[in-house]
C-alpha cells in the first residue's frame, strides 16, 4: 500500500497522458515552463558573463581609485603617496598624468593622419596596470627616450605600425606659439617626435581606440608640469572595496582632494548592463506567465470534467483542503517537471554555447556576435547560484499560483451540487 497521500496519488493518475485536450494543454504548459526557465538561465548567465568580463577589462587598465586636487595639479605628491599607502586596503599607489593631446602621423608614403587621443603618463615601476599592458602588447614595453604605446584600434585607424614616428602637439607648443606672436623674428615651433614601441590590446574597444601611453617624465614635460602630476592612481587588495576606501581617504586627505572610484568613472556603461539584465529578466519572465495561464486553463477544464468525481470524494469524507491539494499538486508537478527540464536544458546550452555559436556562423555565414562590436571573441557566461535559485523558484511559484483558482473552486464544490445530475 502506498504511503503517499491520496490527493497526490490521484493527481499523478490524472496527469497520465490520455490524448485528451487537457493532456495536450498540460504538455504545452510543461514545455512553456521548460523553455522559459532555460532561456532565462541562458540570457542571464551570458549577461552576467559580459558584466564580469567588462569589469575585468576595466580593472586591467584603470586604477581602483583616483586621487587629485579639485582645481590644480598635485605638487609634493610623494608625501601624499606615503600617506595613502598607510591604509591597509591599499596595494599600490602611482602618480599619473592624464590629458588630451593632438597627434600627427609621419608616413613614408601618403597623407598624414591627425587624431586627438588621451595621453596617459605612467611610471611602469609603480603602476600595477603596467603588468596587464605588458602581457597584452605587440612590441616591447619601452617608454624611455620618447617611446610611446598606442591602442590597437587607434593604431589601425591611424595606420600606425611598430617603429613609426608620431608627432605630439601639447600645451608646451601652444605656449611657444603665444610667445612668438610678439616677436619680430618668429621661431619655428616643432612638435615632439615619439616612436611607436608597442601596440596594446586590453580587450576593451574604448581603451584601444582612445589612449596612448607615455612615460611620466615625458607627459610632465609635454604639459609643463615640472615635478607635479595630475593625480595619483590607487590600486586596492579588493577592487570592490573602493567605495569604503574612498570615504576613508576623503576623511584623511581633506576637502581639497577629489577621490573617485572606478565604478563612478564607468557608471554609464556598468549601469547600462545592469538595466539591460533586469529588463531582459522581466521580459523573458512573461514566457513563464504564459505557461502559468496554460496551467490555469487546463485545470479549470479539468475541474469541470471531474465535477462528479469531486462530489464523490466530498461525499466519502474528503475535506476542502484535500480536494484543493489534489489540483495544487497537479500544478506543482507540472512546475517541478518544467523547472527541472528547463534547468538541464539551460545548463547544457551554456556549456556548449560557443560550439553552437560557431556552428550557426558556419551554417548561415552570419556572425551573430561580431567581435568588432562586442569586443569578445567568445561568448562569455557566468552562472550565479543566486540568479539560478531566483529563476527556478519564481517559475515554480508562478506555476503553483496558476493552480490556486481551480483548486479553490474545486475545494468549494458541495457534494449535493456536484452529484445533482447524476
Amino acid at each position: 500500500m502506498s504511503r503517499l497521500p491520496f490527493e497526490l496519488l490521484l493527481a499523478l493518475r490524472y496527469l497520465r497522458p490520455k490524448r485528451t485536450f487537457v493532456s495536450v494543454i498540460t504538455l504545452i504548459s510543461v514545455l512553456g515552463v521548460c523553455l522559459g526557465v532555460a532561456v532565462l538561465i541562458i540570457v542571464i548567465s551570458v549577461m552576467s558573463g559580459f558584466d564580469r568580463q567588462l569589469r575585468d577589462k576595466i580593472l586591467g587598465f584603470s586604477p581602483h581609485l583616483r586621487v587629485a586636487y579639485t582645481n590644480r595639479t598635485m605638487k609634493g605628491y610623494r608625501a601624499i603617496m606615503n600617506e595613502i599607502s598607510t591604509n591597509q586596503a591599499v596595494k599600490a599607489v602611482a602618480p599619473f598624468v592624464l590629458a588630451q593631446v593632438l597627434v600627427e602621423t609621419q608616413p613614408d608614403v601618403g597623407q598624414s593622419q591627425v587624431g586627438a587621443p588621451w595621453m596617459r603618463g605612467m611610471d611602469p615601476k609603480l603602476d600595477l596596470n603596467a603588468q596587464n599592458l605588458a602581457t597584452n602588447l605587440v612590441g616591447k614595453f619601452d617608454l624611455s627616450d620618447r617611446g610611446v604605446l598606442v591602442g590597437a584600434e587607434f593604431a589601425r585607424s591611424m595606420g600606425l605600425n611598430l617603429g613609426d614616428r608620431l608627432l605630439i602637439y601639447s600645451p608646451r607648443e601652444l605656449n611657444k606659439l603665444r610667445q612668438n606672436q610678439n616677436k619680430e623674428k618668429q621661431e619655428a615651433v616643432l612638435p615632439d617626435e615619439f616612436e611607436v614601441r608597442g601596440i596594446f590590446d586590453v580587450g576593451y574597444y574604448e581603451y584601444n581606440a582612445a589612449f596612448i601611453i607615455t612615460s611620466l617624465e615625458d607627459a610632465q614635460d609635454l604639459y609643463l608640469l615640472g615635478d607635479s602630476v595630475h593625480g595619483l592612481e590607487v590600486n586596492l587588495n579588493d577592487a570592490y572595496q573602493a567605495p569604503r576606501v574612498q570615504q576613508q581617504l576623503e576623511r584623511v586627505l581633506g576637502r581639497d582632494f577629489r577621490v573617485t572610484t572606478w565604478m563612478e568613472e564607468n557608471s554609464s556603461i556598468l549601469g547600462a548592463l545592469v538595466v539591460e539584465k533586469n529588463v531582459m529578466f522581466y521580459l523573458l519572465f512573461f514566457i513563464m506567465i504564459v505557461a502559468a495561464l496554460c496551467i490555469l486553463s487546463a485545470l479549470i477544464t479539468f475541474v469541470v470534467q471531474k465535477t462528479r468525481e469531486i462530489g464523490m470524494l466530498k461525499a466519502l469524507g474528503a475535506t476542502d483542503l484535500q480536494v484543493s491539494g489534489l489540483f495544487l499538486s497537479q500544478s506543482g508537478f507540472v512546475g517541478i517537471v518544467g523547472v527541472i527540464a528547463g534547468f538541464g536544458l539551460g545548463m547544457l546550452a551554456i556549456s556548449y554555447r560557443n560550439e553552437f555559436l560557431h556552428f550557426m556562423n558556419r551554417m548561415t555565414g552570419f556572425e551573430l556576435f561580431p567581435a568588432s562590436i562586442y569586443g569578445f571573441s567568445e561568448l562569455p557566461s557566468l552562472i550565479i547560484p543566486r540568479d539560478i535559485v531566483l529563476i527556478c523558484g519564481s517559475a515554480l511559484f508562478i506555476c503553483l499560483l496558476g493552480g490556486v483558482i481551480p483548486a479553490w473552486r474545486a475545494g468549494r464544490l458541495q457534494p449535493v451540487a456536484a452529484l445533482r445530475y447524476e
